[in-house]
């Protein structure tokens, strides 16, 4: 009997045992819900000097219907712009290729099919377009079956408005100002209800003015609406082409060029005194569409011209004054060059080159500069420097300090006659280059807005225990019951026919 007994026990524990462990996993247990997995976003900025490519990634279940949108990666095509290669077929396309590539890689394979894929061109594809349609056709279309062949969601290449440019950007500049979203102490993200700020862009080719306003704007081509985290926003903003760095560089050479005359030798008095240089007529002047109404009515081309540097900071103001027309307005009032422009109200951040001149400034002239009175002051103090007084100080190229002087006082009139800040207003705008370790760009502003059209996934419902491991444990338990089972029936068994034989 004790034997019997012995031989039952273990085979009831294990029964036991099997069946509690069948009957906690099949009875209903608590779901808990599981965040989807993120979704990603490439952009290719396609500027006016260079290509980048950012990659953004943001939760499936979005915010509000926008996605809480991340920089995932970022990648800078070797190369110029992609207008750059106008004449150059393939090169475009080819000059893509490493950082697509890189894309392939950063996102996970199992999100290539739902990764939208956009290629926004800006003010370097705008010109291109005005000079030669056919050729930047035929980019964008070289561009497009490139990123085509690659196994994400292509959506578009095109070249973007002025006013896109500056919209996204503005959208950039808040949502890293955390205005739109913000992540609040109890976990979710939450409306801080802040005012916004205004954005101000300066890149090669044209300069952007963006920013709410409560005035009636009279231009209909200068307002945008956005509606991002559930709230509706309405804008003004205003890009100006030609006016960029680079290409007002271009016009403000070809000026002075044509004021003195075509001569071997042309006097820049925004150029630094002890510098000069020699440049062509044609392909560093009048080349360029922006320099179309400043074209001598005959000229050579080929025709090399050396320009000396004078360092007159009064005579290079009045010049460059002279690149911007402030009389005619048929609007209430307007910037320059005829264009409606509300007042400007609020704080404002200025980015790209805005950024980069006003920190060389600062440190060749020791100024703070807090008002237009410092303003004046520092830009002056600047433009009387010599070229290697400048070099020494600021441990760059001649290359980058000739051009100092005269995009400074480029931005004093841009700022202070142009858009119309004065001694209560300079101080809102704050010259910066990132926020928060982030790069301030359209491109961001761009795939929040563009993250409103991804449909959103909802939360996946589970059991507490992952499916896979449950389904395993399960298993074990009915081979467990299985195994008492049939050891109990042995035991039957065995009793019934030592019973018999006694």
């Amino acid at each position: 009997m004790g034997l019997r007994c012995s031989q039952t026990i273990p085979a009831v524990v294990l029964l036991i045992l099997a069946l509690v462990g069948i009957l906690l996993l099949v009875l209903p247990a608590k779901e808990v819900k599981t965040p989807p997995e993120n979704m990603y976003g490439i952009i290719l900025d396609a500027g006016s000097s260079h290509t980048s490519m950012y990659i953004y990634k943001w939760p499936a279940d979005k915010q509000n219907g926008t996605g809480i949108v991340t920089e995932h990666s970022k990648c800078h095509a070797k190369g110029g712009g992609i207008s750059s290669y106008a004449g150059v077929r393939g090169g475009a396309a080819e000059s893509l290729k490493a950082c697509l590539e890189k894309a392939v890689k950063d996102i996970p394979k199992s999100r290539h099919h739902q990764t939208p894929l956009y290629l926004g061109a800006t003010a370097g594809m705008r010109l291109l377009q005005i000079d030669n349609a056919t050729e930047s056709d035929r980019i964008l279309k070289e561009v497009g079956s490139k990123l085509q062949s690659y196994p994400f969601k292509f959506k578009e290449a095109v070249i973007l408005s002025g006013q896109q440019e500056g919209a996204y950007g503005w959208v950039t500049v808040n949502y890293l100002h955390e205005n739109f979203a913000k992540y609040g102490f109890i976990g979710r993200w939450l409306n801080p209800g802040t005012e916004t700020t205004g954005a101000l862009d300066l890149g090669g080719a044209s300069t952007q003015i963006t920013f709410e306003t409560p005035e009636m704007v009279e231009d209909s081509d200068n307002m945008m609406e956005l509606r991002l985290y559930g709230q509706n926003y309405r804008l003004y903003t205003q890009s100006f082409l030609c006016y960029g760095q680079d290409q007002f560089l271009i016009k403000l050479m070809a000026h002075l060029i044509t004021t003195q005359g075509v001569k071997p030798r042309v006097y820049h008095p925004c150029y630094p005194k002890q510098f000069n240089i020699s440049i062509k007529l044609g392909e560093d002047v009048f080349d360029s569409p922006c320099t179309e109404n400043y074209r001598p009515p005959r000229f050579d081309l080929q025709m090399s011209v050396t320009v000396i540097g004078t360092g007159d900071y009064q005579n290079c103001l009045a010049n460059v004054e002279k690149m911007f027309s402030f009389d005619s307005c048929s609007f209430s009032k307007c910037s320059f060059d005829g264009v409606f422009q509300p007042s400007v109200r609020g704080s404002f951040m200025a980015f790209s080159a805005f950024f980069f001149t006003h920190r060389y400034i600062s440190s060749l002239s020791n100024i703070t500069i807090s008002s237009p009175r410092h303003m004046e002051a520092a830009i002056r103090h600047v433009c009387n420097m010599t070229i290697s007084e400048m070099t020494k100080k600021t441990n760059q190229s001649e290359k980058y300090m000739k051009n100092v002087c005269a995009v400074s006082n480029f931005i004093q009139v841009l700022l202070m006659q142009g858009y119309g800040f004065n001694e209560f207003s300079l101080p809102s705008i704050s010259f910066q280059e990132k926020v928060g370790g982030t790069s301030v760009g359209w491109a961001l502003g761009y795939m929040l807005s563009l993250s409103n059209m991804v449909p959103a996934e909802s939360f996946g419902l589970m059991k507490a225990l992952p499916s896979g491991p449950w389904a395993g444990i399960l298993f074990l338990f009915i081979t467990l019951l299985l195994i008492a089972v049939g050891y109990l029936l042995i035991i039957y068994r065995n009793t019934r026919t030592g019973g018999g034989m006694v």
